[in-house]
């Protein structure tokens, strides 16, 4: 099996990535970061992990969100922050 070192999703489950974000940002303002309805209306985890199942613009919003999501934050850290 191929190494993935420089793939910051590897490894990563969809729900790993959803609740990181929800813990970082809170369903409100990551329902103002993407528009998805199962963000903004009655969010929770299992509703937002079906959909995002099946929709995969949805799913590849998400993802980069998380990938600039851990770039910033790991930015804030070398800077001391």
């Amino acid at each position: 099996m191929e190494e993935q070192k420089n793939n910051p999703l590897h490894g990563k489950t969809l729900e790993m990535i959803l609740v990181y974000l929800v813990n970082y940002y809170g369903w409100d303002e990551l329902g103002h970061k993407i528009k998805i309805n199962s963000f903004n209306h009655d969010p929770s985890v299992k509703s937002s992990l079906q959909f995002l199942r099946r929709t995969p613009w949805a799913r590849q919003k998400v993802e980069e969100l998380y990938l600039k999501t851990i770039r910033q934050a790991s930015r804030a850290k070398e800077k001391g922050e």
